[in-house]
């Protein structure tokens, strides 16, 4: 059963879709035909034991298999309605639209600064004061600023775990991305860096799509407005987040949500 947005009083508009999609790594088939609409300026969590395809699901929504050597794609994913794997869709302009963030966080030997605007001097942008303005506009979104404004010539290598997170939010938001592609952001963190996090995401989506990957139910439940179940590579259920945990549809559901397995 697929929920839309448009069942829910959350969201209004489909930002990004799925239709028929299936991944396969060389013979292995990934991910099976898997049916996913995500509103518009809401959060999408991606439940599931671990190998279930979360992950290979996720990367498929801004084309990063495709540097992924054996991987196929089959299906649309559409944004806006647009299927980014048609015929002719630069794959560096999706990911200017659909940015992503890691596991772990992955910070460029450079400046705070240089990672900040990183995305923007290579899309060929070198007037300094639009750069600093880039900068401090992504931070603050990324609510890193205060704690490192005062030293943004400084080796983002220098922060700590959580703040090199958060710059690579900031790093991502730089490029003005519609949609941002998290997984499992804060799998290695602590759970003070982890909370503001989560404080983070429900900011973002004041002005983006969030669409993440995580390994705990707890986080599901407290930051996401839908959730969506995957085991063995099958989307087995989506719906309102408060209704996957109390109300799932598909025994599965229930057996995850409930400790069974995974």
């Amino acid at each position: 059963m697929i929920v839309t947005p448009q069942e829910s009083a959350i969201s209004t508009a489909t930002k990004i879709e799925t239709k028929n999609l299936e991944i396969f790594y060389g013979k292995f088939h990934a991910i099976k035909n898997a049916n996913l609409a995500v509103g518009e300026n809401s959060v999408m969590a991606l439940i599931g034991p671990s190998g279930c395809g979360k992950s290979t699901f996720l990367r498929a929504l801004n084309r990063m298999h495709d540097l992924t050597p054996g991987a196929r794609v089959e299906g649309q994913v559409l944004l806006d309605g647009t299927n980014i794997y048609a015929s002719g869709i630069d794959p560096v302009t999706v990911r200017h639209r659909i940015g992503m963030v890691f596991q772990r966080p992955n910070p460029f030997p450079k400046t705070i600064f240089e990672n900040v605007v990183y995305g923007p001097k290579i899309h060929g942008l070198h007037n300094r004061k639009k750069l600093l303005e880039i900068c401090e506009r992504s931070l603050r979104g990324a609510a890193l600023w205060d704690e490192v404004k005062d030293r943004l010539d400084r080796s983002a290598l220098d922060l700590s775990g959580g703040q090199q997170q958060r710059l690579c939010i900031a790093r991502c938001l730089a490029v003005d991305p519609e949609v941002i592609l998290m997984d499992e952001p804060a799998s290695a963190l602590d759970p003070i860096a982890t909370s503001k996090i989560e404080d983070l995401i429900d900011e973002l989506k004041k002005l983006y799509t969030v669409v993440i990957v995580t390994h705990s139910m707890q986080q599901a439940a407290r930051i996401s407005d839908f959730t969506a179940f995957f085991l063995m590579g099958e989307l087995i259920e989506t719906a309102p987040t408060k209704s996957i945990f109390t109300t799932p549809r598909d025994k599965r559901t229930e057996d995850y949500i409930t400790g069974r397995y995974g």
